[in-house]
C-alpha cells in the first residue's frame, strides 16, 4: 500500500520584523549609515523649511523653489548645507529614537494591546528621549541656518529677529570657526538654559508628531495590506504608508513646528506669546500654511527614504530562524 504524502502548510509569512528577530550587531551599524546619508540628502529641505518658517511673511523667500534659487546663487552649495556638520549629531539622537521605539514596542507586546497603540506610545517615548539628546545641537544648527537669511542683507546684523546673538556677519569665519562663535554666544546670552531653548515646544511639536507618524505608519500599512494585490512588494507599501503617514502629520503639527523653530532661534518669548505674535502677522491660514509646503516636501522624501531604509535594514538584519519567511 503506497505510502499517503501530507503536505505541510506553508510557515506564517512575517509582515512586521519585530525587535526580538533582529541581530542588534548588524542593525545599528547599517541603520546609522542610511540614517545619515538620508539626512545629508534632504538636509536642503530642512534648511528652506527653517528659514521660511522664520522669516516674516515672505520677505526673503517666496516658496521652496525661490528658497532653493536664491541660496544657491547667493551662497552655492555650501549655502544649503549650512550647520550641517552640527545637525549630523542627530544621527546620535537617532540611535537612541529607533532603540527606545522598538523597545517600548517589544516590552508592551507583552501585554494584549493593539499594534496601532503600541506604535503610538513607543512613537512618543522615542521622540521624549532623542529630542532630549538632540535639542541643544538643534537649537545651534537652527542659528547657524537662519544666519543664511541675514547673509548680505543691509542692517541684518543688527536685525534681532535675524540676528538675536548679535553676531558681526562681516568676519570671514570657517564654518567651524562659526559654530563655535554660535556655541559661545548662547551661553553668554541665555546661559547654560539657552542650550534647552525651545525644549518645550519641541517636545509639543515632536511627540506628536512621532506618536502620530508611527500610529498611522502601521494604520495605512495594514489598510494598504488588505487592498493591495498579493504580488505587490510589502516594502513599497510600507513606503506608501510611511509618506501617507508622514503627510498626515505634518499638516496636523505644522503650527506646533514653526513655533518651536522661531522659539529656539529668536530664544525669547513663550510658547503662547509666539502663538499670537504669529496670529498677527500670518493669520489663521497662515499659521498653517507658513513653510508647510517646504514639510509637505522634505515630510514625503524623508518618510520613504527612512522606511526604505529602516525596513530594508530591518530584513538584512533578522535572525536566520526567521529569514525565509518575512515577506519582500
Amino acid at each position: 500500500m503506497a505510502a499517503t504524502m501530507v503536505e505541510s502548510p506553508p510557515p506564517h509569512l512575517i509582515t512586521t520584523i519585530e525587535w526580538s528577530m533582529m541581530d542588534k550587531s548588524k542593525f545599528f551599524p547599517l541603520y546609522t549609515l542610511s540614517s545619515f546619508t538620508v539626512r545629508c540628502a534632504l538636509y536642503p529641505l530642512t534648511l528652506v523649511k527653517t528659514q521660511i518658517q522664520v522669516q516674516r511673511k515672505k520677505e526673503a523667500y517666496k516658496g521652496v523653489t525661490d528658497a532653493i534659487t536664491k541660496i544657491y546663487q547667493n551662497e552655492g552649495i555650501s549655502g544649503l548645507y549650512r550647520g550641517f556638520w552640527l545637525s549630523s549629531f542627530q544621527i546620535i539622537s537617532g540611535v537612541f529614537y529607533i532603540t527606545t521605539y522598538e523597545g517600548v514596542k517589544h516590552e508592551l507586546g507583552k501585554y494584549d494591546i493593539s499594534p496601532k497603540v503600541k506604535s503610538f506610545i513607543g512613537g512618543g517615548c522615542a521622540s521624549m528621549v532623542g529630542q532630549t539628546v538632540i535639542v541643544p545641537f538643534d537649537v545651534l544648527s537652527q542659528h547657524l541656518m537662519v544666519l543664511g537669511l541675514a547673509k548680505g542683507r543691509p542692517g541684518a546684523t543688527r536685525n534681532p529677529k535675524l540676528n538675536p546673538l548679535g553676531l558681526d556677519l562681516d568676519k570671514r569665519l570657517s564654518k567651524a570657526a562659526l559654530a563655535r562663535e554660535v556655541a559661545l554666544r548662547v551661553y553668554r546670552v541665555h546661559g547654560p538654559l539657552g542650550y534647552y531653548r525651545g525644549y518645550a515646544a519641541s517636545l509639543a511639536a515632536y511627540v506628536p508628531n512621532s506618536a502620530l507618524w508611527w500610529a498611522l505608519y502601521t494604520a495605512y500599512q495594514d489598510e494598504l495590506l488588505k487592498l493591495s494585490p498579493a504580488w505587490i512588494s510589502h516594502l513599497f507599501i510600507q513606503c506608501v504608508a510611511g509618506t501617507l503617514g508622514g503627510f498626515t502629520t505634518t499638516i496636523l503639527t505644522n503650527p506646533l513646528d514653526i513655533v518651536r523653530a522661531r522659539l529656539q532661534v529668536e530664544g525669547v518669548g513663550s510658547m503662547r506669546q509666539v502663538f499670537k505674535e504669529l496670529w498677527r502677522e500670518e493669520g489663521l491660514i497662515g499659521l498653517y500654511a507658513k513653510g508647510l509646503s517646504a514639510r509637505l516636501a522634505q515630510s514625503a522624501c524623508f518618510s520613504f527614504s527612512i522606511i526604505l531604509g529602516y525596513e530594508t535594514i530591518k530584513r538584512f538584519s533578522v535572525n536566520d530562524e526567521f529569514r525565509t519567511r518575512v515577506r519582500w
